[in-house]
């Protein structure tokens, strides 16, 4: 959730920590504040965006060489000013800046209010800064020992980072549940929530792992040990990501340059993976576990969000494709459940950042219960990339819109590709269908770039329906995921009440909100039920709801009947969602930027849940 950013070295650490709370305002835009130590241990926060932070320092003296910096996503306590992080012990010496949930404070407020501990905030973080304060003080130690002794006494998720005034050389940082990463520079380190603040100062990266510490010291030497005071080993990792990818690029949003990015990233997730004109796919992670794959009983998805709808899309493909029945699964539900999991099942686990808390637990479970668990993610050195017996990564580059968009497409990719290399070793899909899914996918960067020509077209419609109150969408086989997603990139980034539902089960139900106020929006373009849809489409004109459809170039029928359509290239049905959200990713977009709301930060969401 949180953004975090710290800074040790030899350059002023102000401009480094307030450009990397920009980078990773998408995290959390609640409040911001920066901590600096230079002699003083000086804090400046601020209710609301990075920018009302830069307001509030503008004309204040901040020469620091060690400084820490936090954009917040509020679990405990209201957004306000004394809320907002950095938080200080009671006597001053300690600033510290959390990402996560403390679930066990209110037991150690207890304690250190009978101590003469005050508080000034709502928030679990202020409780555990002066946990350590405590027990620096009791027990006489060093800060690095302090944090290591308090983060044994709590419960829940954190990443922290804490500077000590006493120890002006040093900074703490430690993780359990949420991301944090170390830059290693010359004499130098950065650490951050993730590598967006420190790719430009340096690519070399340590990814913390749970219940880790790292100590950096000014001098250029850092360590790294458990909670249980072992010192661990480490491997210096090079960051793939560049500069440009994580800047808008000319777009007036990322969202924006994110959608229009879904060629490339399609073409990136395919790269070396398949090859149409020789008819095979390989995706390492699962060649090393086919044999066990192949004898699965059973696939179970698990996932949140966006990343639930692409495991739908997955489990028309696998159970279509490779004849294996699928489960998908909220990874909240799933782990307190109870699930019936066995060693002959595969977990498939899918998360953008790779780092959503409900999704790790669902993982731990699952490993507990022998399952084989594979990943889908998107950052390399994630959590999940580190917490499954295989898995594959969807090369889609930084996504910086809060509202997920390319990430969803290449988790359709993989999910796919999985499918068909399951099929073919299983024997459930004959060659030429095989190489003529090949070919299409192959050719969907392609077709998507012509969706992306109708983007004027698409804003017009947006013009439209800026007003409405409510949407409605409609999906059959293939497309029922898609119109789950297209309701939910509407609702979280215009504020429309939007529903996506089974164009057959509009008449059970929601067929009752149907009037001349209500656009229902159908996802026309797979044929094996077109007949069904068409009379979907009837019953709503009859009720005079405003139709959107989007259908295959050429269509006639459909066309005939909807207030307004949405021409896509024609593909495969088992790909045809790749083609039909990009019009619906497009057609939210516009309507929020018509009703003059945030696209890229969206109130009330953060882009990584790293807490339950």
């Amino acid at each position: 959730m949180c953004g975090i950013v710290g800074y040790i070295g030899n350059k002023e650490a102000f401009p480094i920590i307030i450009k990397g709370l920009r980078r990773l305002e998408y995290r959390g835009y609640d409040s911001a504040g920066v901590a600096l130590l230079n002699g003083d241990l000086t804090v400046y926060k601020k209710v609301g965006k990075v920018s009302e932070l830069e307001k509030v320092t503008d004309n204040h003296q901040l020469t620091a060489n060690i400084g820490i910096g936090h954009t917040r996503w509020a679990t405990h306590g209201e957004p306000n000013d004394v809320n907002a992080h950095p938080h200080l012990s009671q006597s001053g010496n300690l600033a510290i800046i959390h990402n996560g949930i403390i679930e066990n404070y209110a037991v150690i407020k207890e304690v250190l209010v009978k101590r003469g501990y005050i508080f000034h905030s709502d928030t679990d973080t202020e409780v555990l800064v002066n946990l350590i304060e405590e027990i620096k003080k009791q027990e006489n130690t060093t800060i690095d020992e302090a944090v290591r002794i308090a983060l044994n006494e709590v419960v829940g998720a954190y990443a922290i980072v804490v500077i000590d005034k006493t120890n002006p050389d040093i900074l703490v940082a430690a993780r359990k549940g949420s991301p944090l990463v170390l830059g290693i520079g010359d004499n130098e380190f950065y650490i951050a929530s993730d590598a967006s603040p420190i790719i430009e100062y340096t690519t070399n990266v340590i990814y913390l792992d749970d219940q880790e510490l790292a100590i950096v010291n000014r001098n250029g030497q850092f360590t790294i040990k458990t909670l249980q005071n072992v010192e661990k080993s480490y491997a210096i990792q090079k960051l793939e990501m560049t500069l440009e990818a994580i800047e808008k690029g000319g777009f007036d949003h990322f969202m924006l340059k994110e959608i229009y990015e879904q060629p490339k990233a399609i073409a990136d997730s395919l790269r070396g993976r398949i090859n149409a004109q020789q008819g095979w796919i390989k995706l390492g992670g699962l060649d090393e576990y086919i044999n066990r794959i192949d004898k699965a009983k059973r696939f179970i998805i698990t996932a949140c969000g966006t990343s639930w709808h692409s495991g739908l899309i997955g489990e028309y493909l696998i159970e279509d494709l490779a004849r294996v029945p699928v489960e998908v699964e909220y990874a909240s539900e799933f782990r307190y459940r109870n699930p019936v999991i066995n060693e002959t099942d595969v977990v498939i686990a899918i998360s953008q950042s790779g780092e959503t808390a409900d999704t790790l637990a669902a993982i731990e479970l699952a490993k507990d219960r022998q399952a084989l668990i594979y990943g889908i993610c998107n950052v390399s050195g994630s959590s999940i990339a580190r917490n499954t017996h295989a898995g594959s990564y969807t090369h889609a580059g930084p996504e910086i819109g809060v509202a997920s968009t390319k990430a969803f497409s290449t988790q359709i990719c993989i999910l796919t590709l999985i499918a068909l290399q399951i099929a073919i070793q299983k024997g459930t899909i004959t060659t030429s269908k095989f190489r003529e899914i090949l070919y299409e996918l192959e050719n969907i960067p392609k077709k998507i770039e012509e969706v992306l020509k109708l983007d004027a077209q698409i804003k017009e419609l947006a013009a439209i329906y800026k007003d409405a109150n409510n949407f409605l969408y409609l999906g059959r086989g293939y497309n029922f995921p898609v119109a789950l997603e297209g309701a939910l990139k509407l609702k979280e980034i215009s504020y429309i009440h939007a529903e996506g539902y089974p164009a057959a089960e509009m008449k059970h139900g929601p067929i009752a909100l149907i009037d001349e106020a209500m656009p229902v929006v159908f996802l026309a373009t797979n044929k094996s039920a077109y007949e069904k849809i068409v009379s979907n489409i009837q019953e709503v004109k009859a009720r005079k709801g405003k139709i959107i459809a989007v259908v295959n170039k050429g269509d006639k029928q459909i066309s005939e009947l909807a207030d307004h359509v949405i021409e896509v290239p024609e593909t495969e049905e088992v790909l045809s969602p790749l083609i039909s959200i990009v019009p619906l990713q497009l057609l939210a977009y516009h309507i929020a930027i018509m009703r003059g709301c945030n696209v890229d930060q969206p109130r009330n969401l953060a882009k990584s849940v790293t807490v339950e």
